[in-house]
């Protein structure tokens, strides 16, 4: 192996379980079922509907794992990505940035992991640390490189931290592990182009498929299949083509492990618009809707450059573009009060009312903003009205930003909000019981006492 791979790999295989603090535990179990939430809530989305049609014509013999919806098991590598999929498709689960500002959406990992790790018969606890290897393996590895300038995907990060996390409930060796990573990376760089311009269904989808990937990898390795034994450093390998040299570092972060750092969507939106989503939430009482004369945005590169600048986010024509659009997203917010389901209808987002508002939206980069980031995510919103009158605001972490933390109690009103928006009513009893579950997790003797309420869901 080369150094880089050893490094990684050495360190999966040494963690124990009795590594963990109970804030990284504590950490794990929220993330879990914020993810589980969001995944209620995607479903029946269109990309997730697909996923699970394929994930029904798969059946695993020897190792099945639970698609949520269904109560037919499927291998373990098709129902972690239809369970992905639906994790992704409200882009209502977590997001993480490194201090240099690369990042993603780890949370991405933690229905495949429960796939795998329902599939092996793993315990709970086993789980817990798979998850933990998994956002630190991935948060080390966006620590050392942004891929997003070079043109790359977070699936590169996603598909060798699913593969470390994947490997470690399936007991690899540390020489296995290596070669379930090699295997990962190797055969899968993803480009950019999911994220760019007019968006569909795949960039909720990409990062599934990195995961499914990722399982796919550590069970070849798991079968003895061999991978390059230099796929960071050698010839022709990640560092010459992609990345460009780097250091391994663990822990990922000087306090805590990588885990600890996520933060927590309170808009199904992309994440560089929750601020931007707070701060025109708190604005709008003040906001005569009928004197708005223009709307200044001021926030960082990233935010402005994501989901502020190109044409398509002043005219999106899928739910896909939509969530990724400042102007759309704050155009409903201010005249609906929120974002919510009703605002990803196809009726919503063609909405020729909305065009009105949206083209006095106008979004701006700010140096001054992005030196401050990632440490800050700052946005600046002025409204300007026919009268002469201004209102503004400044914010600069969003709710359930790690600096701006949120309690329990609101991812509990998060999921419960997800349900009924998302939901019949006839299963919120089953759904209330995977919550309770999914919190208890810690004490579970047994990972398919906590999938058990999903299969009973159902699915369009």
């Amino acid at each position: 192996m080369d150094a880089t791979t050893e490094a990684i790999a050495g360190y999966v295989a040494s963690l124990d379980g009795g590594d963990l603090t109970p804030e990284a535990t504590a950490a794990a179990t929220l993330r879990i079922v914020d993810a589980v939430g969001c995944a209620i809530g995607g479903l029946d989305g269109p990309p997730a509907v697909i996923a699970r049609r394929l994930a029904a014509e798969t059946r695993g013999t020897r190792r099945g794992a639970t698609v949520f919806g269904s109560d037919a098991p499927s291998s373990m590598d098709m129902a972690a990505f239809a369970n992905a999929v639906m994790v992704r498709y409200l882009d209502f689960n977590d997001m993480y940035f490194t201090e240099r500002g690369g990042g993603g959406h780890p949370s991405d990992m933690l229905a495949p992991l429960l796939a795998v790790g329902e599939a092996v018969g793993a315990s709970c606890r086993q789980l817990i640390t798979a998850a933990v290897a998994a956002y630190e393996v991935n948060g080390t590895l966006a620590g050392q490189v942004w891929l997003r300038p070079r043109g790359w995907d977070q699936g590169l990060n996603i598909v060798a931290a699913v593969a470390m996390g994947a490997g470690k409930l399936l007991g690899l060796s540390q020489e296995q592990l290596g070669h379930a990573l090699s295997l990962a990376v190797t055969p899968h760089v993803p480009v950019r182009q999911t994220r760019v311009g007019e968006l569909s269904m795949w960039k909720g989808c990409a990062t599934a498929g990195a995961a499914r990937n990722g399982i796919f990898a550590a069970l070849l390795a798991e079968q003895g299949m061999t991978g390059p034994p230099d796929p960071y450093e050698g010839k022709s390998g990640l560092w010459e083509l992609v990345t460009g040299p780097f250091e391994i570092r663990f822990p990922a972060w000087e306090t805590g492990f990588a885990i600890e750092h996520a933060a927590t969507k309170m808009h199904p939106a992309e994440y560089n618009a929750q601020a931007p989503l707070d701060l025109m939430t708190q604005l709008r009482p003040e906001i005569p809707l009928a004197e708005v004369d223009s709307i200044d945005v001021d926030t960082y590169f990233l935010a402005y450059d994501e989901i502020g600048s190109q044409v398509e986010k002043w005219d999106p024509q899928t739910r896909e573009t939509a969530d990724h659009s400042i102007p759309y997203l704050l155009a409903v917010a201010l005249v609906d009060g929120g974002i919510g389901r009703a605002s990803f209808t196809r009726e919503r987002i063609l909405d020729p009312a909305l065009r009105p508002l949206m083209a006095k939206i106008e979004v701006h980069h700010n140096e001054e903003f992005t030196e401050r980031f990632p440490g800050e995510l700052n946005c600046a919103i002025t409204v300007r009205l026919a009268s002469g009158k201004e209102v503004s605001g400044h914010l600069t972490h969003p709710r359930g930003h790690p600096r701006n933390p949120i309690e329990r109690a609101d991812l509990d009103a998060k999921y419960r909000r997800i349900v009924a928006e998302y939901r019949p009513p006839a299963e919120s009893a089953a759904c209330e019981e995977a919550l309770a579950a999914l919190w208890s997790i810690d004490d579970a003797d047994d990972l398919s006492e906590v999938i058990e309420p999903l299969r009973s869901l159902s699915g369009a």
